[in-house]
């Protein structure tokens, strides 16, 4: 159903963001004051009020976030597409336990709401796959969640 909305991940989100995953966030550009958007995928959520991400620290997204905390998360799942909203900062500079220079971000969640078009559902999930080293991209991929799980 269309248009509802939470103060928190329902439970069907929650366990979504258990795992690595495709979504984009949309923050506000220090540059410019527009929206910018971009997709992520090594996201987690630690309880039903908070979701970790990780980026490079050098990303227009750590650097937007800085500027203005105001960011949306856009998740497909539970056969819908919901706009996670919140309040965002960098938690940690760099994750120690990770070879990449990556910013660990808190996003403490305002609302979550139900955004699909009425009298419609998602029937098929997005699907990604790493382009470089299968056995890196999983090891590097292991290393951040890990890092995200524990933060």
């Amino acid at each position: 159903m269309a248009n509802q909305v939470e103060p928190k991940l329902i439970e069907p989100l929650f366990q979504a963001l258990q795992k690595e995953r495709f979504v984009t966030i949309a923050t506000i550009d220090h540059e410019t004051g527009g929206p910018n958007v971009s997709a992520i995928s090594w996201i987690y959520a630690p309880d039903e009020s908070r979701i970790y991400f990780a980026v490079d620290n050098r990303s227009r997204i750590v650097q937007n976030i800085k500027n203005n905390p105001l960011v949306a998360v856009n998740l497909i799942a539970n056969e819908s597409t919901y706009s996670i909203s919140g309040k965002a900062h960098v938690k940690v500079e760099k994750i120690e336990e990770v070879p990449l220079k990556l910013a660990l971000v808190e996003i403490e969640i305002n609302e979550v709401r139900d955004v699909m078009f009425y009298g419609s559902k998602i029937s098929v999930e997005p699907k990604y796959e790493k382009t470089y080293d299968a056995q890196a991209a999983a090891k590097l991929d292991n290393q951040v969640m890990t890092a995200l799980r524990n933060a």
